[in-house]
């Protein structure tokens, strides 16, 4: 049960007796519990919610409040459990409430894809780097505090060091999709992407 904080404030030696006598938080508000996220968290790219050439989903189950945040002209705070994904091998995931206030409560993750599936390579914080060296957290704490830490042109970030067809093609060719229709100048690019940047 969770305690109001005007109550795990005080003691008893302290506390008005209105305080006291008062009803606990309704469980409607209890935070809920840890989420839990494994390499089976993550799939296909374009199996999840397309938003402006980025990707959506959510975890815990509330696609409907991570899309209402991801699509409002003027920003917002996304849920707990919304996974926001750029690229095949790299995403970021909303962690519960109190979970990280640097970080805004977003949990970065290094990805390995391949047809088998995913394999994460490295999750944390401020120390995950993506495979153009570039630090994610480095990046998105740039955004304007409105967008909550979500890059896009205008959110104030640095501009991406690839063009958007680079992006797309990467996109395209995830390898745990089925890429039979994705075209030869995509699966080319994102090849040469991955020679040149290895993870």
């Amino acid at each position: 049960m969770r305690l109001p904080p005007a109550l795990l404030a005080c003691t008893l030696l302290l506390c008005p007796a209105a305080v006291l006598a008062a009803d606990p938080a309704p469980a409607a508000t209890a935070l809920p519990g840890p989420i839990v996220i494994t390499e089976q968290s993550f799939k296909c790219i374009r199996d999840m919610t397309p938003v402006r050439g980025f990707f959506v989903d959510n975890i815990a189950g509330n696609l409907e409040g991570t899309l209402a945040v991801a699509n409002s002209p003027t920003g917002g705070v996304y849920p707990p459990g919304s996974v926001v994904q750029l690229f095949p091998n790299e995403v970021m995931v909303k962690r519960e409430q109190g979970f990280n206030p640097v970080t805004r409560d977003w949990e970065f993750f290094e990805l390995d894809v391949s047809k088998e599936g995913t394999t994460i390579r490295k999750r944390g914080f401020a120390d995950v780097k993506n495979r153009f060296g570039g630090n994610c957290f480095a990046c998105h704490v740039q955004a304007k505090p409105e967008w909550d830490m979500i890059c896009e042109k205008d959110h104030g970030c640095e501009k991406l060091p690839i063009s958007d067809f680079a992006v797309k093609s990467l996109q395209n060719a995830d390898a745990r999709c089925d890429n039979s229709e994705t075209p030869f100048s995509q699966k080319a690019t994102d090849w040469m992407i991955r020679v040149l940047t290895p993870l």
